[in-house]
């Protein structure tokens, strides 16, 4: 643990200005932990840095004196990725909320790590443009999304962050500022250090510029809400609509319930909630016959799969609802209860049996459990819900569930983490999971860019 010194504060004033240096008694708790229940560290120092520039002295004064950085947008993440767990200096990226550029000719947009996703696709709407990720937390930071990969709703079609990035400008833990990819589309010139930094949590570098691609924004969208007799025979339709000619923008499922505790949450009533289980899906396009055609062609894949209805919904006060329903799901579990979270990905055809293991688990442990996620990809949301749990027991508890579920998703194919990243807490199930191999290789490329391990210590593999 590095105790920051009065010659480090006054240094670091000297680069960004004394009001945006935080020490001692002025550190806010809040910024002691991300949104998982139960990790908090308090870092020696916060510092707002505004520029690449400011960043690159901060981090070569970091380098020489071995100081521990810390990187943090919104403080958004699940599993302890921006907590300082070995104190030193936290940089937090909010005050680097610039969108520098939207290239309309090469349909791209540059943008500052910290840029609002919410914030960031609004402006795009203005052009007629979208920005295809769509991670269900929308007050997250365009830098946080990329240095975790983040997924969301809308992957099963357009793909994850990764698929989306096309240059950043980043700063080296030696404070040398590099830039990778740039506006270009295709790439073959030597290794992808771009993709290196792309979910790589902070580990790597401090990104300070971010290339996206855009793409046209549809001009209409309607949405599918599948009740089924249960959330085997959901999934079990999911390879059948995949394998038709149409192609979701967004593909989820949802057991009743999560719903309900939603509808608590939001205090507006769900359409429907009658059944166990089901599948919401949506589609963009642009025509409102195109779109007719795809809800008809997909509500009789699923009618002939057992669904016990389908529900279109064409409106945008509808699809609204339904959708502000399913954004609001980790909000309304985290209104009931202190949880942990597994988001662990399987193949498609597997979510069912990861689900039903939740089940089992829940009678073994005497704990509630409860699942939702994106059943176009496989990623499935995994909470297990403190309730009237005493600490001492929970904490006995909750190791044995998480150890379960990280057998049953490697059993199944799986992989540890689909989208929140590792961060701090799931590091030993990654480790668990990749082998001794895998692990040392990544370790060795940490060292290569990070030779004093300096930058968000402790996590992922370091």
């Amino acid at each position: 643990m590095y105790k920051i010194t009065k010659t480090d504060l006054e240094y670091l004033e000297q680069i960004v200005g004394k009001e945006f240096v935080f020490a001692g008694d002025e550190v806010n708790p809040d910024y002691t932990h991300d949104e998982i229940y139960g990790m908090e560290d308090f870092p020696g120092c916060i510092v707002f840095p505004t520029s690449a520039e400011e960043i690159s002295a901060i981090m070569k004064y970091a380098s020489s004196n071995k100081i521990p950085v810390t990187v943090r947008g919104s403080g958004t993440g699940l599993c302890g990725g921006c907590v300082p767990i070995y104190g030193g200096i936290l940089l937090v990226t909010t005050r680097m909320n610039r969108v520098l550029e939207i290239d309309e000719d090469n349909l791209t947009a540059t943008v500052e790590p910290g840029v609002i996703l919410l914030s960031f696709q609004e402006e795009l709407e203005r052009f007629g443009l979208f920005y295809a990720p769509d991670p269900g937390e929308k007050s997250a930071t365009i830098g946080g999304n990329v240095m975790t990969n983040a997924g969301g709703m809308r992957a099963v079609k357009y793909g994850v962050t990764r698929d989306h990035v096309l240059g950043l400008e980043a700063v080296l833990a030696t404070g040398e500022i590099i830039s990778v990819g740039g506006k270009i589309h295709k790439n073959s010139s030597g290794y992808s250090l771009l993709d290196l930094f792309i979910g790589s949590e902070g580990t790597l570098g401090v990104v300070t510029k971010i290339t996206v691609k855009l793409l046209p924004l549809p001009k209409k969208t309607a949405t599918l809400l599948v009740p089924f007799p249960s959330l085997k025979a959901a999934i079990s339709t999911v390879s059948l609509i995949l394998k038709s000619r149409v192609l979701p923008n967004a593909l989820e499922f949802m057991e009743r319930e999560i719903i309900e505790a939603a509808e608590t949450y939001l205090g507006k009533p769900f359409p429907d909630k009658s059944a166990p289980a089901y599948l919401l899906v949506r589609f963009d396009g642009n025509t409102k016959e195109e779109l007719e055609q795809d809800c008809d062609h997909v509500a009789d894949i699923c009618l002939a799969a057992g669904a016990i209805d389908a529900y279109i919904a064409s409106d945008k006060e509808q699809q609204q609802l339904l959708w502000d329903a399913r954004g609001a799901f980790l909000e309304a579990l985290k209104a009931m209860s202190e949880l942990d979270e597994v988001d662990i990905v399987v193949p498609k055809t597997e979510i069912a049996s990861l689900v039903s293991y939740t089940k089992d688990l829940q009678q073994e442990y005497g704990v509630r459990i409860l699942s939702f996620g994106h059943a176009g990809d496989g990623n499935v949301h995994i909470y297990i819900l403190k309730d009237d749990f005493e600490e001492e027991k929970w904490q006995a508890l909750l190791p044995k569930v998480m150890q379960k579920l990280y057998q049953k998703g490697e059993e199944l194919q799986g992989q540890v983490s689909g989208e929140h990243g590792i961060g701090y807490l799931k590091k030993p199930y990654l480790k668990e999971s990749l082998g001794d191999t895998l692990i040392d290789l990544q370790q060795r490329i940490k060292e290569a860019f990070d030779p004093h391990l300096i930058l968000n210590p402790g996590k992922v593999v370091s």
